[in-house]
């Protein structure tokens, strides 16, 4: 309707709008992540099967750093909902690893208030892990 405003508009959220994310991923976060979920494989367990594998010790599991970006997304304005995500992990993350997720809106359905957001989780020596995009409904917050 004209003159009136989006919910995206409300949000000051337009393309190129920024989130991030930030978090060292401990041996602890990883049993507990395995606990939650059910996901017991080795790989992310047991340090000494680990070893024995190409990732030469334990690492996270994908989802767990995708989870980072659902954390990213949760800081942008409004009431964020997460429609869907696709993506790709490109690299095994470590225990120690210091991982930010950043997620950018690069398309915007004003009138929906959908927003499309390119989203990357890099390590701490800037090397992307994860790269995907995540498509998002922003709502405004409850009163």
């Amino acid at each position: 309707m004209a003159g009136q405003k989006t919910i995206l508009d409300k949000l000051g959220v337009d393309i190129g709008y920024k989130s991030t994310h930030t978090k060292t991923v401990t041996a602890e976060d990883i049993n507990k992540f395995a606990e939650v979920s059910g996901d017991h494989n080795p790989i992310h367990l047991n340090e000494e099967y680990a070893r024995k594998t190409f990732f030469c010790g334990r690492i996270a599991h994908g989802v767990l750093t995708m989870s980072f970006l659902s954390a990213a997304a949760a800081k942008l304005p409004g009431l964020p909902i997460l429609l869907s995500f696709s993506g790709k992990f490109l690299k095994p993350v470590y225990i120690g690893d210091t991982i930010t997720a950043t997620v950018e809106v690069t398309n915007a359905r004003k009138e929906k208030g959908i927003i499309t957001l390119k989203s990357i989780c890099t390590n701490q020596k800037g090397e992307p892990v994860m790269e995907g995009e995540t498509l998002a409904r922003l709502f405004e917050p409850p009163v």
